[in-house]
């Protein structure tokens, strides 16, 4: 219900807004609109305003529209002729089709700037030990750095690490971390990223090049068990300290997971302290899937209800926040970096650097709309952000259909001195029916692909 109720409200905040910016540029350039619909399809329910223009639901809710007078639609009556949008002068109707997108990217510009003025929870960009023969391995980066920059790039947080190794590992270039030891040392660390399978990489990046986050060091010692795990089924309880698997001590909640990902199926002999007793449980991790690999999972949680470790972790958490001005500054510089990046990935979709898997539809969106509307306000309001540029750029793509085919079309009515005929949009529109179906076709597929194999 969470997901659906958060997919639901992602849909007509950024529908009504982006629509709302064609309204509202119209109304301005002295168009009259006809309609004003959220959704597609038989019209739900409506009203009229003083103005003459239909505010409709309509039955499917995946878009909306604004339908404006229109000669090439119909009769218009004399009277009305001056408020055709077919009337009105080529950057009277550029500025029209343009609002809607200008309008996802102002919303986003709001919703980052209010995130980073209000403070956004984070975590410090502190790295832990990376797993061998990685690129971050054989970089030398050691436990306890703090990323201080990526590329060059500044590094506040965590998820700026993520999104930098992301955007410039993209292609294969290496990647240059500055970084800080307890110690106060700076160093300079290369990651070579020639080797690195690049449709890993867009699905798993920071595993990937062997960025681990640090955390502290957890003891062995059992938290909550999943009833039907094979722990419990093992006779393994809450608060059980594991001392030896197969014979060999682990000191801490790390070793235990190493050994028990790498033994699926595979019978272990653990030792365990339980109160004053010692005992010998035999269990057999179970074989599940994990990304492109296969691991061992027994069903255990460690036991994080600890003071101390409690307190260990609250000094990796920071807040990030912002004065307002710098904070509009920050929200700008967002925006364009997503932009930038998102038309970057298109592109290396079309000459085929980067995998079409990486489309994402309806069902995608849906289950990260439910994700970040558990994870609090602040989550969601950052998904409702990137969706809203992505929205932004979408529509902006010369394809026809979209805003920025008609701004194309526009923009060859600028250079030629008169309009692109009606024989060339006609095609137009077919090309980009089939170019939109063959999107949305393949996005779905993504979508219940992922659903289906996790």
């Amino acid at each position: 219900m969470t997901t659906l109720l958060a997919f639901l409200a992602t849909l007509a905040i950024l529908i009504i807004i982006h629509e709302y910016g064609h309204y509202a540029v119209a109304r301005l350039c002295g168009v009259k609109v006809l309609r004003f619909s959220v959704g597609f399809g038989n019209v739900v329910a409506s009203r009229q305003d003083r103005h003459g223009t239909q505010w409709a639901l309509s039955a499917v809710p995946l878009g909306g529209y604004v339908k404006m007078l229109d000669e090439r639609e119909g009769e218009v009556p004399a009277a009305d002729l001056p408020r055709a949008f077919n009337r009105k002068n080529v950057w009277q109707r550029m500025a029209v089709v343009a609002a809607g997108p200008a309008a996802n990217f102002l919303l986003a510009i709001v919703l980052y700037w209010a995130l980073f003025v209000s403070g956004v929870p984070a975590l410090k960009p502190v790295l832990g030990k990376p797993p061998a023969s990685t690129p971050a391995a054989m970089a030398g980066i050691r436990a306890g750095e703090t990323v201080l920059s990526v590329n060059g790039e500044p590094v506040e947080e965590w998820q700026d690490v993520h999104w930098l190794a992301l955007r410039h590992g993209v292609g294969g270039q290496p990647l240059r971390l500055e970084t800080r030891d307890a110690a106060d040392h700076l160093s300079f660390r290369q990651l070579d990223l020639s080797g690195v399978d690049q449709d890993r990489l867009q699905t798993d990046t920071l595993g990937t090049l062997g960025l681990k986050r640090y955390l502290p060091v957890i003891p062995p010692v059992l938290g909550q068990l999943l009833p039907q795990g094979r722990a419990a089924a093992a006779g393994l309880q809450t608060g059980d300290r594991i001392l030896a698997i197969d014979g060999q001590a682990v000191a801490t909640w790390d070793r235990v997971v190493d050994k028990i990902q790498a033994s699926p199926d595979l019978p272990l002999q653990l030792e365990v302290q339980r109160s004053q007793q010692r005992l010998t449980l035999a269990v057999t991790p179970e074989r599940q899937q994990d990304g492109d690999r296969e691991v061992g999972r027994i069903g255990a949680a460690p036991n994080l209800d600890d003071p101390a470790l409690e307190a260990r972790f609250a000094e990796l958490r920071t807040e990030v926040r912002y004065a307002p001005l710098k904070a509009l500054q920050k929200a700008l510089w967002k925006i364009w970096d997503l932009s930038v990046f998102t038309l970057e990935m298109l592109g290396r979709m079309v000459i085929g650097q980067v995998s079409l898997q990486n489309l994402s539809g309806p069902i995608t969106i849906a289950d990260y709309a439910g994700q970040s509307a558990q994870a609090g306000w602040p989550a969601f309001i950052a998904f409702l952000a990137l969706i809203s540029v992505s929205l932004g750029v979408l529509n902006l793509l010369p394809i026809p259909l979209l805003d920025g085919g008609h701004l194309l079309y526009y923009f060859a009515e600028v250079l030629t001195g008169k309009p692109v005929s009606e024989r060339i949009q006609e095609i137009g529109q077919k090309i980009g029916l089939a170019l939109l179906g063959f999107l949305m076709v393949f996005a779905l597929f993504n979508d219940f692909h992922r659903l289906l194999t996790g």
